[in-house]
């Protein structure tokens, strides 16, 4: 594993606005940010011990692993790596995670494969976005729970942004009232081919599927992969004691599902039906 600082010369200009490290804090109850600006990463504690979400760049790994520190935690006390896609903005500091922690990963049968491949032979990106392999100790499918402790996640494989992107919910304490956390895994098509693309023809059946498992669950803390789907940093601001936490945003939520629909519709309607 080369160092951050080799890393860090490697990013370019938007990776680097990216990775800017930001300070670790409590979402609510039992659940953390441990991500960078942009590349969100989420800590959740019980007696028994962690679960990481997400790993950033393959130069987040040591940011994700001092965060972790800085809000008391040892990184050794991760029992469980779960990833939401298998691209290199949010897999790309795994190997070096599982390393440091030990944990086992988890991972859907599509995306375990890209991740052991270090995302090499992508179906939009092939071999352009690669990061270190790393080893999946357990396939999770659709609907299926892991428990730690009295910690209770569910997995809901929502693909389209990846093959196998694996959205996630967790119940949790918010101002004094159980509610359901929702992490969306990626509702986005970044130059990809939605009409005729042999790669993943059934691409735009598995969007359309995916924004209506995600209008189906219940999205009272809408947070996500990027810090920016859910506002993280202006909602970090407001956050105060005795104030309404403002991760609690249904209407944000769905605004979100609303507008990234309409984009990847519309992005489908402008492409041309390849040549036959």
């Amino acid at each position: 594993m080369l160092s951050a600082l080799v890393f860090a010369a490697t990013l370019s200009a938007e990776e680097a606005r990216w990775n800017a490290p930001v300070a670790p804090f409590r979402i609510a109850d039992n659940l953390y940010y441990v991500g960078t600006a942009d590349l969100a990463a989420y800590l959740v504690v019980d007696p028994e011990g962690m679960i990481l979400l997400d790993g950033g760049l393959p130069q987040s790994a040591p940011l994700i692993l001092d965060s972790i520190r800085q809000l008391g935690f040892d990184p050794k006390r991760v029992r469980f790596l779960i990833n939401s896609q298998a691209h290199y903005d949010h897999a790309g500091g795994l190997a070096e995670l599982k390393r440091a922690t030990r944990a086992r990963l988890l991972a859907s049968a599509p995306d375990a494969e890209l991740l052991e491949r270090g995302g090499s032979g992508d179906f939009a990106f092939g071999d352009t976005l690669t990061y270190p392999p790393v080893k999946v100790d357990s396939l999770t499918k659709d609907g299926a729970r892991l428990t730690l402790g009295r910690i209770r996640m569910t997995a809901h494989v929502t693909p389209g942004h990846t093959r196998g992107c694996t959205s996630w919910t967790l119940q949790v304490r918010v101002d004094e009232r159980m509610r359901n956390a929702l992490f969306i895994c990626g509702a986005s098509a970044p130059g990809y081919r939605l009409r005729d693309n042999p790669a993943y023809p059934w691409i735009m059946d598995d969007f359309r599927r995916s924004f209506a498992k995600w209008r189906s669950l219940d999205c009272e803390v809408f947070l996500g992969a990027h810090a920016s789907y859910f506002g993280m940093t202006e909602k970090r601001a407001r956050m105060a004691p005795g104030r309404p936490n403002p991760f609690l945003d249904k209407e944000g939520c769905a605004a979100f599902l609303d507008k990234s629909e309409a984009r990847i519709e519309a992005q489908h309607a402008r492409e041309s039906p390849a040549p036959r």
